[in-house]
């Protein structure tokens, strides 16, 4: 009769109550199938229905109980030189061989004792192995078997799926945090160099604000290694880091940088990935002000806003007032690819779609250029649970 044999394997840190869980939705599928099958019997033979319902459930609920009870041992038996902790040793499917030989056993027991307990709820006899000729027992057989290796087969079929899909997402996940990782790794060195080279050149300028930017970079590295060790950040960390990077920029361009933040209080927890507005910052600098003989001023601001379909979302925005977009042309788009790109494929990395960029020429009158960075206030969370549990 029905059997639902479970093929999961189970992990080293499941508890007793979550596997007593799934042997109670196993047992009633498998009381569910032998109705189903009872349902079908009724059909063809017009026997009582309420009778042929009860030998088929408990039919299928024995046959089930001393299938599983075999399986779970063979694979032990099966797996036992597999090394520990694999997904060999926790598995609970010994192969087919030996699963056909349990479930011959397991049904021949199964309908043997659950006919004999359907007898006892019914008060009627039921049919028997022993209790026909061999054509009689074939059949029996055969009305045993035949249904146990079909649902198997679903069952396997179905578990193997999963199996698949799940190691592919492990697969998927592990691949997107390494790309992650190359990405950080090689925004740091971009920063530094830009950095670095700034400061040779005013060494040979000024010494003394070179010894200054010095110190200031020193202590900047010191707490941005300190930040990148982890996933995400808060947002006032990251609003601290880019302080940092900018009072080494005003140590290089003096009065020509003006800087403005604006960080709510009530956004300061949110999580974000660390040096997220680096390169953003790093572009207003060198595109944007640098260029420009009088300099001018960079706006780095947070905000929460909600979007056309009543997302709350959080807005993070850098703005510079130097010589914009359009007179930049061709030097600033190929100068600026790195960093958006960067940005771009972290965002990407983390929350999907569900987080854009764009650059665009500020419309104040300013002039200048304006990258804002939109992310679901929803997917912050989820990164850092994420986080938390990988």
């Amino acid at each position: 009769m029905a059997v639902t044999p479970p093929f999961a394997v189970d992990s080293a840190g499941t508890h007793t109550h979550e596997r007593r869980s799934r042997y109670a939705v196993r047992a009633l599928r498998s009381v569910g199938y032998g109705a189903v099958i009872g349902l079908l019997i009724y059909g063809l033979t017009g026997h009582s229905l309420l009778t042929t319902m009860v030998q088929s459930s408990c039919i299928g609920l024995m046959c089930w109980f001393f299938i599983d009870l075999g399986r779970v041992p063979a694979a032990r038996w099966k797996h036992r030189h597999a090394p520990r902790g694999s997904a060999e040793a926790r598995s609970n499917w010994p192969g087919w061989p030996l699963m056909m030989a349990i479930i011959f056993v397991g049904s021949v027991l199964g309908f043997s004792s659950g006919g004999t307990i359907a007898e006892w709820i019914t008060g009627r006899p039921t049919v028997g192995f022993l209790r026909g000729g061999p054509t009689q027992t074939i059949a029996l057989l055969l009305t045993c078997l035949i249904p146990a290796l079909v649902i198997t087969y679903w069952f396997y079929s179905r578990e193997l799926i999963a199996e698949h899909e799940a190691a592919a997402q492990t697969a998927q996940r592990q691949a997107a945090e390494n790309q992650l990782k190359l990405l950080e790794s090689q925004l740091e060195p971009h920063m530094l160099f830009n950095t670095l080279a700034n400061l040779r050149v005013l060494i040979g300028i000024d010494p003394p604000r070179a010894q200054a930017m010095l110190d200031q970079l020193i202590a900047f590295l010191r707490a941005t290694l300190n930040a990148s060790r982890s996933s995400t950040h808060a947002l006032s960390a990251e609003f601290a880091r880019l302080r940092d990077y900018l009072a080494l920029m005003q140590l290089r361009m003096g009065e020509r940088l003006q800087i403005r933040f604006e960080l709510p209080a009530e956004l300061e927890a949110l999580p974000i990935p660390p040096l997220l507005l680096q390169p953003l910052v790093e572009n207003s600098i060198k595109h944007g002000l640098e260029p420009k003989v009088e300099g001018g001023r960079i706006d780095v601001t947070a905000s929460r806003m909600r979007d056309a379909a009543g997302t709350d979302e959080l807005v993070l925005q850098v703005r510079d007032t130097g010589i914009g977009l359009d007179d930049a042309g061709d030097a600033q788009a190929d100068g600026t690819r790195f960093g958006l790109t960067q940005v771009r494929e972290r965002l990407a990395t983390l929350y999907g779609d569900r987080a854009r960029l764009s650059l665009t020429a500020a419309d104040d009158g300013q002039g200048g250029a304006l990258a804002t960075i939109r992310v679901p206030i929803a997917a912050l969370a989820t990164s850092l649970i994420a986080a938390a549990t990988a």
